[in-house]
């Protein structure tokens, strides 16, 4: 939904709209142009009471999720950071990257420069491999563009299933290792 948002009383203060980059497809009609008004940046009250509420620091080692074709992401479903273990050598495999839920980043599994969703990234990877996510609609957001989508879920109700290509119902810690052997051996047997 796009909306002009105006200040419910009428006055004239700040306010600030946050889209995430590549949520939305541009509109072929548009020209890109909006427009743009800037505030003063030590005479308006509003912004002098500003503070920061949280910062983080990025991770110089870890990759460019938006840069990705190949992402294998994990979710409440791994258990904890250990649980990553299987998905960094599946990703490894594929030659891609490893991202996660917000479940995930938010009990300090994973660096939250890796979280795929609404409040993190919007990845459009060619495969996009989901392992122990479920599938809210907030994370869907930030990987529902992506070409081809693989669900792991323990539980068969779970919602990545409505939207997946293909949904693997099982053990994520049995299946995401014996998937990772057959693609090592398919590997090996290319380069032999």
């Amino acid at each position: 939904m796009i909306t002009t948002a105006r200040p419910s009383d009428g006055a004239p203060t700040p306010s600030i709209a946050l889209v995430l980059a590549g949520t939305f497809t541009p509109d072929e009609g548009g020209d890109g142009s909006a427009e743009v008004s800037h505030a003063s940046e030590a005479g308006d009250s509003a912004f002098a009471k500003a503070t920061v509420a949280e910062s983080h620091e990025a991770d110089a080692k870890v990759v460019n999720l938006e840069e990705a074709t190949v992402i294998v992401a994990g979710g409440r479903g791994v258990g904890g950071e250990e649980g990553f273990a299987p998905l960094r050598d599946l990703a490894e495999a594929l030659g891609g990257a490893v991202g996660a839920s917000r479940a995930a980043a938010d009990a300090g599994w994973i660096p939250y420069q890796l979280q795929i969703g609404q409040t993190g990234k919007v990845v459009k990877p060619s495969l996009y491999i989901g392992a122990g996510i479920s599938g809210a609609i907030q994370h869907r957001v930030g990987m529902q563009t992506a070409e081809h989508v693989i669900a792991i879920n323990r539980d068969a109700d779970a919602p990545i299933g409505e939207f997946a290509d293909l949904f693997v119902v099982g053990d994520l810690f049995q299946i995401v290792p014996a998937l990772t052997d057959e693609i090592r051996r398919r590997k090996g047997a290319e380069g032999a």
